[in-house]
């Protein structure tokens, strides 16, 4: 790979979604942006999903990312939270797929241990590598360096995943 490649990590949430960009030439990452967009802890369920819509599609506008890689949602016991955070990650499916980016999904333990090489990593070890990693990043919540994490993950599966495909016929 000689030409960089921009990844978009999404880590969804209703009340934060973050976000983070990661350019791969060959096997050196550069740390491009992040942030988090948060939606309002109040009012219908519809108008946060709008202002988690608006804000992803403002960032995929202004970045223009070559690819981009979601955190699926952790099933936890309270069902109807786990179908809330849901409709959240449809957003951060919808909102790349729409601009024509081809989107991954990860698994928490397959980013953690992409990341931490432990699949039950705890936050701050995350932070810790992706500072690692990133020396450059910069990030505003611990939603974003999740998002760098998740594409991270995706960089180092990318090519493992193409190869899989192409011997699948897909």
């Amino acid at each position: 790979m000689n030409h960089a490649i921009r990844i978009l990590g999404i880590d969804p949430g209703l009340r934060r979604t973050g976000w983070g960009l990661v350019e791969a030439r060959g096997n050196a990452l550069s740390f491009v942006a992040s942030g988090t967009v948060r939606a309002p802890l109040d009012g219908e369920m519809a108008h946060r999903l709008v202002v988690l819509h608006e804000g992803l599609s403002e960032i995929v506008a202004r970045f223009q990312p070559d690819e981009a890689a979601v955190e699926q949602t952790f099933v936890n016991k309270d069902a109807a939270g786990t179908l809330k955070l849901g409709q959240a990650r449809g957003i951060a499916l919808l909102v790349p797929a729409r601009a024509g980016i081809s989107v991954a999904e990860y698994s928490p333990n397959a980013v953690k241990k992409t990341i931490v090489g432990t699949g039950h990593a705890e936050k701050d070890q995350i932070r810790m590598m992706v500072n690692v990693l990133l020396p450059k990043a910069e990030f505003d919540s611990d939603d974003a360096a999740d998002a760098l994490a998740v594409a991270i993950c995706h960089i180092h599966h990318r090519g493992a995943t193409a190869r899989l495909k192409a011997a699948l016929g897909g």
